[in-house]
């Protein structure tokens, strides 16, 4: 078990407005510059919203991608797989949070249409 400090949001609240601010930002990141094409691609295949918590360091970078709900498609799964990956680097904790977490679990459903959107 890892001994490192962690911050979760599995919604869009918590007392922790840095906490909120970072996990925006992350998704704002990934929903900007997932490619037409490959939401195009996602959406078209008759799958489920999947609810996916990605683990990111403090540096920036991901340390796991965890599928709480599979969108039922492997093929889905593998590409949500890709974006978060894609996007990596991650921007880095600011100081705050930085001093308060090494890891920063962040819980979102993701949803295909046209473009990628994350709840």
């Amino acid at each position: 078990m890892s001994t490192a400090r962690r911050g979760r949001l599995w919604g869009r609240a918590d007392p922790n407005v840095e906490l909120v601010q970072y996990a925006e930002a992350w998704a704002r990141k990934i929903q900007f510059n997932t490619s037409v094409d490959t939401v195009r691609e996602v959406a078209k295949r008759p799958h489920t919203n999947a609810m996916v918590t990605v683990a990111i360091r403090s540096d920036g970078t991901v340390e796991s991608v965890t599928f709480v709900v599979s969108s039922g498609v492997v093929e889905v799964d593998e590409a949500i797989r890709r974006i978060v990956q894609g996007s990596v680097p991650y921007e880095a904790f600011p100081p705050g949070l930085a001093r308060e977490f090494d890891v920063i679990e962040v819980r979102r459903t993701w949803h295909f249409d046209t473009a990628v959107r994350l709840y």
